[in-house]
């Protein structure tokens, strides 16, 4: 996972609440565990009936604002792999779901919450300037508007270094390894199986 301090870039501006994980990738799509390619079903009933995603003019937006409860529905993880690989890496709505929040720190999805007058702002303004997301001041800027916004630290911190769970294990790796060859005198077996 690669760290992040700024994305800036244009901004989508879906605005639409409760996006579900369904509508942003339909079970169809979820036959795979590989991260890549699925970019091009992401929100793929909302592009064919003729959204903004599918407007040029935000062609590879890194960026997309959506409305209230942005992520509820099923829990699958699909649903971030999709929109990262279709190029978003952060999403700026009023709420998310807390297992969509989850997956998209997960994964490096970059989630800023805002309360919806600062969204509705931000929507009015989306096709005429860039968007910038700054994690060490934690705010959001269009122009002369600045909106703070707050992040768990341990998230934020994970987010700036692309730390995911394997990464932060592998951090303890020396302390590990230095149990595991003590192990043996206290009686444990790293390899043995249990029976039962």
């Amino acid at each position: 996972m690669s760290g992040v301090t700024r994305i800036t870039g244009r901004a989508c501006p879906l605005g639409l609440a409760n996006v579900d994980t369904d509508m942003i990738i339909a079970a169809d799509h979820l036959k795979t565990t590989v991260r890549t390619g699925l970019g091009q079903y992401a929100f793929e009933g909302l592009r064919a009936a003729g959204s903004v995603l599918d407007d040029p003019a935000y062609a590879g937006a890194p960026i997309l604002i959506a409305g209230a409860n942005f992520g509820c529905g099923s829990s699958r993880e699909h649903a971030v792999w999709a929109m990262m690989d279709r190029g978003i890496r952060a999403v700026i709505a009023p709420g998310y779901s807390d297992i969509f929040a989850g997956n998209a720190f997960k994964n490096g999805l970059v989630a800023v919450e805002l309360p919806q007058a600062a969204i509705d702002q931000l929507m009015i303004g989306a096709p005429d300037s860039e968007i910038m997301i700054d994690l060490e001041s934690m705010t959001v800027k269009r122009g002369n508007l600045s909106f703070d916004f707050a992040l768990d630290p341990f998230r934020r911190q994970c987010l700036i270094e692309g730390l995911d769970e394997i990464a932060i294990t592998l951090r303890d790796d020396p302390a590990i390894a230095a149990y595991e060859a003590k192990a043996p005198a206290l009686g444990w077996s790293m390899g043995s199986a249990f029976t039962g």
